[in-house]
């Protein structure tokens, strides 16, 4: 009886930890700058990138 409980409450954290993994995949970052959530966008400075873009097209 005792290891059928173990063994319940080893699953459920088990679920409870896939379930958040899962859930967080899917919700962004709020300080990622794109929705993979990672945060390396945030280090590229994209109004600089399309200033220089314009120089080189003009």
């Amino acid at each position: 009886m005792v290891q059928n409980i173990i063994i319940f409450l080893i699953f459920a954290v088990a679920v409870a930890y896939m379930g958040q993994v899962i859930y967080r995949s899917f919700m962004p970052n709020k300080n990622a700058g794109c929705a993979k959530g990672c945060g390396s966008c945030s280090a590229i400075d994209f109004s600089k990138i399309q200033k220089d873009l314009e120089k080189k097209a003009v």
